[in-house]
Formats: C-alpha cells, sequence, structure tokens
C-alpha cells in the first residue's frame, strides 16, 4: 500500500510541475504577443492572445513529442540538434534559420572527441618486426 501512495505522490508533483511550466509558457507566450502589439502600435484582444497562448503550447507539445520521436527512431534515449532540425522539414524557412543556428553553435564549441594518433614513420615500422 505504501508504494502506491509513493507513486501517486509522485504523479502529483509530477502533475503540479507540468501545470507550473504550462502557466509560464502561457504567460511568457501572452506577454511577447502583448509586447509585438504595442511595438506595431496595435491593440490585441485578450481573447486573441489566450487563443495564441494555448496554440503556442499546443504547438510546442506537438513538436517535442515529434523531436522524441525522431531521436527514438534513430536509437537514442537523447534528443539532439539534427532532430530538432528535422522537425522543421515542412517549413523551409524555419529549417535555414535552424541550420544556421546549428551551424553558428558548432563554430563555438569546443572541439571534443578523440585525437587521432599521429601516424609511425615507417622506418619505425619496419624495425619493429625484425
Amino acid at each position: 500500500m505504501e508504494e502506491r501512495e509513493c507513486a501517486y505522490k509522485k504523479l502529483e508533483e509530477t502533475e503540479e510541475k507540468a501545470e507550473l511550466l504550462r502557466d509560464r509558457f502561457r504567460l511568457s507566450v501572452i506577454a511577447i504577443a502583448e509586447a509585438e502589439a504595442k511595438k506595431q502600435g496595435l491593440e490585441i484582444a485578450e481573447s486573441v492572445v489566450a487563443c495564441i497562448s494555448d496554440l503556442a503550447f499546443k504547438l510546442t507539445e506537438l513538436l517535442a513529442n515529434d523531436v522524441w520521436l525522431f531521436a527514438q527512431h534513430a536509437g537514442r534515449k537523447s534528443i539532439n540538434m539534427e532532430d530538432v532540425i528535422l522537425s522543421a522539414h515542412r517549413n523551409e524557412h524555419l529549417l535555414g534559420l535552424l541550420r544556421s543556428f546549428s551551424y553558428d553553435l558548432k563554430g563555438k564549441e569546443p572541439k571534443a572527441g578523440k585525437m587521432r594518433k599521429r601516424p609511425l614513420k615507417e622506418d619505425t615500422r619496419v624495425e619493429a618486426h625484425k
């Protein structure tokens, strides 16, 4: 019984965190929409802002699911930039922006990985076999 209660409590905490993130996301979208409207000298109805906020959240959920599926299809447990780029395949403008952003990031990243060993001189290899 104790395990079930613990699992239920963890589920409640996860749902609370998800709801908090949802609310913060929506508030951010609302702030951006209102700022852009103000910049353009426009007024925007609260119902329109709420609709934009909901739409942005739903699109983000779909994007997250697509990216996760691309990573899973590639046999990976983590999402990488290629998955994000692949998710934009229907929107050429966004695809170009993401590729450009990716190249910029790659240029700023320190090069990590295996260092290639310098090849041995032939003289050394021949002497070693004698």
